[in-house]
């Protein structure tokens, strides 16, 4: 039997040299425009909760809160309707105290948002205020048929909140970097240094 030349192929050489070399710094600089990207998402989408939260402090909105559930009920199906309609029973014990809360709730958001203080608590408050909207005063989205053009913009919403969540979006130019460092926790097997 004769033994013909064998090729051995190993990763290590060239693996060392994009350790050792630009392409880590290239990396690592990508990875902090990532960062940073994530951290101008957080505190725009931290505006836009603002915005909604200013307008859920004014008058009219605690005053006309159970005619939002009224004006989401035309043209819905029997099933989105019987929900619509189990809430709007639930809101009119008392509709100014579910507006304080609704306009309590989105000022949080928008708080936690803007300084990336909780982020993870804010984005599944945010998560879970963005579906009950989008489920109750907004139907859905719906009613959906003819002339219809989308399924309605909270269920974006809970989308960029999921990418903020995943993103831990408070570590860079938030809040969240001084509390995780405070309390020694780590990221990715990196302790967190004090700024």
């Amino acid at each position: 039997m004769q033994n013909r030349g064998v090729l051995y192929v190993s990763y290590k050489p060239f693996a060392l040299s994009l350790l050792n070399g630009a392409p880590r710094e290239a990396s690592s600089q990508l990875v902090t425009w990532r960062l940073g990207g994530i951290a101008v998402v957080r505190i725009a989408f931290g505006c836009v909760w603002a915005i909604d939260a200013w307008f859920k402090w004014q008058p009219g909105f605690a005053d006309n809160f159970t005619g939002y559930l009224t004006k989401a009920l035309d043209g819905q199906p029997p099933a989105i309707a019987i929900w619509i309609n189990f809430w709007m029973h639930v809101v009119s014990v008392n509709p100014h105290l579910f507006a304080f809360l609704v306009a309590m709730g989105e000022t949080g958001i928008a708080l936690g948002l803007l300084f990336g203080a909780l982020s993870k608590l804010t984005c599944l408050t945010g998560i879970l205020l963005s579906l009950s909207i989008w489920s109750t005063a907004h139907g859905f989205g719906g009613p959906y048929g003819p002339g219809s053009t989308d399924i309605g913009v909270w269920i974006i919403y809970v989308l960029v909140f999921i990418g903020l969540f995943l993103g831990n979006a408070g570590l860079t130019f938030g809040v969240d970097r001084y509390l995780a460092s405070a309390s020694g926790r780590t990221i990715k097997g990196q302790r967190l240094s004090r700024m």
